[in-house]
């Protein structure tokens, strides 16, 4: 299946230019106005087709409108959406329960925003430092890693190398301690008698699909039990069949203290967030210490509870393990043609284009003329995440896509 594109754009030139004047620019959006979507392809308001090779950055993971999702949000949406966690709802226990088997924790937080799982995850070690570990009050100290992306609170930004996100929001809240990425020396130097916790991606999204050196994330694992330090994984991008298998550290057969989890868990319907760990840990917290009116509401549980289930079957994880191998191939055989790098796990990928024949930002635009969405990061690099039920002759179409215009702009060089 291809794209098909119009002859004309007014309707969505009109449309993006009317919500540019009346935005915030805390976005620069490529200029497309989405109207309908469908699996792995989306339909602007002037008819023309696009495929999809972001997936809401992972949020997508099972498609637009997949349909056991969407008639599970209208029945749900027919009968009970929000109760607040002053009242227990029906959907509730069982979410908490098949979510915490499938991360084999004991205890669910559910939130909305990954952001403010990530939030929540901070609390949770620090508390769990000052009451269980014996942290000297106030002094507790998380190590994180350079090139992160965790979220835009100002907490989150204050340990953030990445200037956009950093400068101008201060002041920021002491207590992290960052370090290189993949770096386990400089993880155990930073540890001291008051760190509390390790918080760390096991693959850098954001930062262009980043992966750790062969063997860290079982270092890491080792290191934080030898110090008694806690680890919790942000596999909010990379989590929930992504990068072929339910989580990035099963990879390395690792398994945290802490599962930091969102964007696919709401199945591209409602925010879902949570936190997922032993009762060591999560039991720390008591009523009153921490909370959220719309985490974990009768619409988020019935729709994440789908999500769980359609994982623990297995069929999506190996679905983007095998489209994975296919995408990888194609990606490294553009590698001196106009790329100058790749990064691939499972149905994911970070591209990095050479200089020469312009910034991410241009590809991305090239590839949009074509019928295909991508979105660029950090200048140079185009991540692809494709939603895990894409078809193969779709994923090879758009493949072939980014092939012409980056063998094209070298041609021109």
């Amino acid at each position: 299946m291809t794209a098909v594109v119009s002859g004309t754009q007014q309707r969505s030139s009109e449309l993006f230019q009317r919500a540019e004047s009346r935005t915030a620019r805390n976005y620069k959006p490529l200029p497309v106005v989405i109207e309908h979507a469908e699996g792995a392809w989306m339909t602007d308001v002037d008819g023309t087709r696009y495929l999809d090779l972001l997936a809401g950055y992972s949020a997508l993971n099972f498609g637009h409108g997949h349909p056991g999702l969407l008639r599970t949000a209208h029945e749900q949406l027919d009968k009970l959406t929000l109760t607040s966690r002053a009242f227990v709802h029906d959907q509730f226990a069982d979410f908490c329960s098949e979510l915490g088997d499938l991360c084999g924790k004991d205890l669910v937080l559910p939130m909305n925003t990954g952001a403010e799982a990530v939030e929540t995850a901070i609390k949770v070690m620090r508390k769990w430092g000052y009451e269980i570990k014996g942290v000297t009050p106030n002094e507790a100290n998380i190590v994180v890693a350079g090139g992160n992306f965790h979220g835009r609170t100002t907490t989150i930004v204050g340990f953030s190398d990445d200037p956009d996100a950093h400068n101008g929001f201060g002041p920021f809240a002491p207590g992290f301690r960052l370090v290189p990425f993949g770096d386990l020396d400089a993880v155990s130097a930073a540890i001291d008698e008051n760190t509390v916790g390790v918080l760390m991606e096991p693959i850098q999204g954001e930062g262009g699909v980043v992966l750790p050196p062969d063997g860290f994330l079982e270092g890491l694992r080792r290191l934080c039990t030898e110090r008694n330090v806690l680890w919790a994984a942000d596999e909010i991008q990379a989590g929930l069949g992504r990068t072929g298998k339910t989580f990035a550290c099963d990879h390395e057969g690792v398994v945290p203290d802490l599962y930091v989890l969102g964007k696919a868990l709401g199945g591209g319907i409602v925010p879902v967030s949570a936190v997922v760990a032993d009762r060591e840990i999560l039991g720390v917290l008591r009523p009153g210490q921490h909370g959220s009116t719309f985490g974990g509401n009768p619409l988020a549980c019935a729709v994440g509870l789908e999500v769980v289930r359609m994982l623990a079957t297995n069929q999506h994880q190996e679905r983007a393990a095998e489209l994975g191998v296919m995408m990888r191939e194609r990606l490294e055989a553009l590698v001196g043609n106009g790329v100058v790098a790749v990064r691939t796990r499972g149905l994911w990928a970070g591209v990095d284009i050479d200089p020469a024949i312009g910034t991410g930002r241009e590809i991305c635009e090239a590839l949009m003329a074509r019928g295909v969405l991508a979105k660029d990061t950090h200048g140079s690099t185009i991540r692809l995440a494709p939603p895990l039920v894409i078809e193969a002759d779709d994923l090879a179409w758009g493949l072939d896509q980014l092939a012409e215009v980056v063998h094209g702009a070298s041609d021109q060089d």
